[in-house]
Order: C-alpha cells, then structure tokens, then sequence
C-alpha cells in the first residue's frame, strides 16, 4: 500500500482506467470524489457505478463522467437523463453478485475506512452491504482514510495489504437528523405497531413513517433488528431494552445491518459495538437468510398502489427517483418466515393532494412488490390486509383506507376500468 499526501496523485492513479465503483451512503468519500473532480480533465473518462450518495457529488458536473446508478439518491435524482446519469435495477440482494460477475466493467474500488488497528485491519465502517464483493473484484483499491470513521463489526474488515492507495483525512462523517411528523404518520406509526407481535424481528427504512413506528413500539418486548438500514429511531428501543434480539433464530442477541445513517449519537453507538453487526447484504437480504427468523416484520413504503395491490416505490411515471432496493427482498422473506408480516406505510395523499391509492398505475410506473407478494397496506385511515383476497375485494378493502375525499372517485374508476 502506498500513502499518498498529494490529491494530484488521482491523475496518476485513475488515468489508465475507466470504471470506478464507490463506495456510498454515509461512508461516501466525498473528499476523493471531489478531487477527481478537480482534476477531470487531466484523468479522462470515467464510469461510476455505486448505491446513492451523500454530498454534492461533484461528478455529476463533468461531461466525460458517465454515472450507473444502482439506487438513485436526492443528489442525483434532477441529473438523471438515462444516457449520461443512468439507473440499473436490481434487487439489492443481488447486487454483489452482479458485481462479480464481470458484466458491468470496473477495475478501481473507491472506499471509506477506518485508521488500521495493531494487526494492519482497517474498517469499512458504517457501509459494508455491497462494498466487498467490489473489492473482491477490483485491480486496484484506493482508500480515503478517516479517523472519524467509526470501527464496525461484522464483515467489513479489510487489511492494508489489500489498499494500494490510501489519501488520510479526519473529517466528520454526514448527519442525518430525523424528520419531524405529520400527525398523518404519527396514525400510520399506530396502526402499524399495532400489527407488530412480541417478539418480532424487524426491517424498516429511513423516513418519518418508519421513525413514527419506532416510537410506538416502546411497549413492546422481546424486539430484534435484522434490517438492511440502522438508524436514529433504533438507538431508543435498544437501550430500552424493548429490542434484544434475543428471539432471533439467527444471530441471537445482535442487530444486524448492512449500512447505517444518522446522527453523530448513532456513530459513535455503532463505534465497536460487538452488539451491532454490518454482514454483506447478499446475506442481509437473501429472502432464505431473512426468513430463518420468526415473526419478520418489513416495513417498507410506496410511491402509489394501484388497487390491486401492486406497488411502485421507486419512480413517478417514467421517472426514477429511487430503486428497487431492498423492498422485494425483505417482502417475500418476510412472507416466508413464521408469523411474518410484510407491510407497506404510506399516507393516503401525497402532501395533501393526490391520492396514493389508485385506479390505475401512472403511465410508466414501475412495479416494484407485485400484487402477489403485497400483503398489507396501511395508511392513516387503517390497514387493509389483501392476502388470500380477490382483486374485488382487495379494491374495497384499499377503497376503505384511501382519503374519505377520495373514495367516491376511486370506487367509480374501479368500476369504468375493471367492471365494464
């Protein structure tokens, strides 16, 4: 491994090669990113290829920069254009194993880690879902250094030996605060504790709905976390002692993520914290590993749901503002497992006006959870389970938790395009 004290040292680096993985989410080396920004001109093309990002991602702004999205993140969701800022769907599940198989050509991984320890191991910190299988696959690593990174257990250890190139920085890691609520969610958050056992193994997202959850569920017992995302909200159940994990079949008495966001309290929580545990997110999410546990509770939201029961989570119409994720995987392993429950938050309107529950999909909407793997919906107005029910029933029962403003027109459109 080298150590490099110069950023005009990327020129060198990255000249002779086109693809470049990054690493992202909160470990996102936005530093490095910046750098190679700078010095675009002199590096010549380049290809990204990453989940979404934190920061301004500076290489958006350069025209010989081509980005794959494998999630579309807020900072890139206005550049999209499908040419040069592009979106690959793909369970996330299953994005390790694309990354292997050598059909997306990258030879540089762009990483985020933690100080060595004594034995030479740095960490990837609060980022391991599918930051090693693009090692794995790499010619070259370069690694932004970070002694504010926080040291993880789990599967994100990486030994100096497999860094060629290491830039040293101290810089404080992004905050993510949670969001204040709407009396709207604050309802969805009842409802959905409502449907949630002692003893279930929970998977939630970002956002004001899964955080409303969260905090109806401090009368609960016996709580574990098998999740793909570790946030805020968490820190609170855990120190309650409302989540133990000790009902888990799998990894008994630990929280296991793939990636974390938050806040500074949330990364120094996580900082060598045997208790918590990032595993690569092909395990994470593998529907066969996610269903060993009983009782899995997803809970995960939507864009629209047409009434039918199928979803679209990750675009309006033809534009993508998100991704596939994590939804499929944890829907249909939450299905699987004994108890479980798979279940979509949303409110009933989108900030007061158009309905999410609706006749039909926006031209171009993507199905992302099919009507044949939703099983409940929950909105403000209650939770309609559609499991084991006809598309007639499931539409009456979708009718009856839409916005009371909403229902007349809704009833009428399901009778215009599913009944003449």
């Amino acid at each position: 491994m080298k150590w490099c004290d110069k950023r005009d040292e990327l020129i060198h680096i990255f000249k002779n090669h086109e693809g470049v993985f990054v690493q992202g989410g909160a470990a996102t080396p936005v530093e490095l990113l910046n750098s190679i920004a700078e010095y675009a001109d002199d590096i010549g093309k380049l290809e990204f290829f990453h989940l979404h990002t934190h920061g301004e991602a500076p290489h958006k702004k350069i025209p010989h920069f081509k980005i794959t999205n494998f999630f579309v993140g807020k900072n890139l969701r206005k550049a999209l254009d499908y040419d040069r800022i592009d979106y690959l769907p793909c369970f996330l599940s299953e994005i390790p194993q694309l990354l292997e198989s050598g059909l997306r050509n990258y030879d540089v991984a762009l990483i985020h880690v933690s100080p060595p320890d004594k034995h030479g191991y740095c960490s990837l910190g609060v980022s391991v879902d599918i930051v090693q299988a693009a090692i794995k696959h790499a010619k070259v690593v370069v690694a932004q250094v970070n002694e504010k990174m926080p040291r993880t257990h789990g599967d994100g250890t990486i030994h100096l030996s497999k860094i060629d190139y290491a830039f040293a920085i101290d810089t404080q890691l992004p905050i993510v605060e949670n969001t204040m609520m709407t009396p709207e969610e604050e309802k969805i958050g009842e409802h959905v504790a409502a449907l949630i056992d002692n003893g279930s193994t929970l998977q939630m997202g970002i956002g004001s709905i899964p955080d409303a959850v969260l905090r109806a569920l401090h009368g609960h017992k016996d709580l574990g976390i098998h999740t793909e995302m570790f946030t805020n909200s968490l820190i609170p159940l855990i120190e309650s002692g409302v989540v133990n994990n000790k009902r888990k079949k799998i990894h008994p008495g630990k929280t296991v993520a793939g990636f974390a966001i938050g806040d500074q309290k949330l990364y120094d929580f996580v900082d060598d914290n045997p208790s918590v545990i990032f595993l690569d997110i092909a395990y994470v999410n593998h529907p066969n590993v996610i269903k060993r546990n009983p009782k899995v509770v997803a809970i995960n939201s939507a864009v629209e749901v047409d009434l039918t029961g199928q979803i679209c989570a990750d675009s309006i119409g033809h534009h993508i503002i998100s991704g596939v994720g994590g939804q499929m995987d944890f829907m249909r392993g939450a299905a699987l497992s004994e108890g479980g429950k798979p279940i979509i938050a949303m409110p009933s309107r989108v900030k007061g006006r158009k309905s999410r529950i609706v006749a039909a999909l926006q031209s171009g909407a993507g199905v992302v959870t099919t009507r044949q793997h939703v099983h409940y919906i929950v909105t403000e107005y209650g939770v309609a389970h559609l499991y084991g029910k006809t598309l007639g029933e499931r539409a009456k029962a979708l009718i009856s938790i839409a916005h009371p403003e909403d229902r007349d027109a809704l009833e009428q459109a399901w009778f215009e395009l599913y009944r003449k």
